[in-house]
């Protein structure tokens, strides 16, 4: 493997967030897409603001937060659902190639790893609803620095852990402003850019950008 240590974001590179709400659209209502989108960008937003002001809430409680924000900002979906769309989310759907390309990247004798912002609870369910455990040799959150993406202390987690310097690292994530935090650190970083977005932060280009996690097994 041309990298020791292949590192993935969780939530939009491995498991497909939008999945808690496409399992029950029909009990959502016809404004599921809608409430799926604002669910995570709010998600995600309140990360952000929390890392900024220093004053942590943990991302399942973000989670829980942005949903109930979607839920009010989307009266014509049905509020009945959120018990449903929150147990669904604790197992998300994995891409189609997340295990294949894993077991490759494993057997070419490369350490694998998660680096999210989701908390150890919520990342050990999802891990074990997907049977990726065999194949992820460490799930590390941000819980243990109190703090969010792309905090520079966030990535020096990996490096720490394996004990590694950031050049041995090849990271992977579906969300662009992760790839330009994790560039800006040091590591080899790969934009899985499943739905077609601009490239942005053009000072913090990634290594690669690819259409799905597949194409990773043949980058150099």
């Amino acid at each position: 493997m041309p990298r020791a240590v292949y590192v993935f974001d969780a939530y939009g590179t491995l498991f497909d967030v939008h999945a808690a709400v496409r399992r029950h659209a029909q009990a959502v209502g016809p404004a599921a897409d809608r409430l799926s989108d604002l669910w995570r960008r709010k998600q995600l937003e309140y990360s952000w603001i929390r890392a900024l002001m220093g004053h942590y809430r943990d991302f399942w409680q973000l989670t829980e937060d942005a949903l109930d924000f979607a839920f009010a900002a989307t009266p014509e979906a049905d509020p009945s659902t959120r018990a449903v769309l929150l147990d669904a989310y604790r197992t998300l759907d994995v891409y189609p190639e997340v295990y294949e390309v894993l077991t490759a990247l494993k057997a070419g004798g490369a350490r694998l790893a998660i680096l999210s912002n989701g908390t150890p609870k919520m990342l050990a369910s999802a891990v074990a609803s997907a049977r990726l455990g065999d194949a992820i040799d460490e799930v590390i959150s941000v819980d243990e620095i109190a703090t969010y993406k792309t905090a520079q202390t966030v990535y020096d987690l990996v490096a720490t852990r394996f004990r590694v310097f950031p050049d041995a690292v090849s990271f992977q994530s579906s969300n662009r402003w992760d790839v330009a935090g994790a560039t800006a650190y040091g590591f080899r970083t790969v934009w899985i850019n499943r739905t077609g977005q601009p490239e942005e932060y053009p000072d913090l280009k990634p290594a690669a950008v690819l259409p799905s996690l597949k194409g990773l097994l043949a980058l150099d």
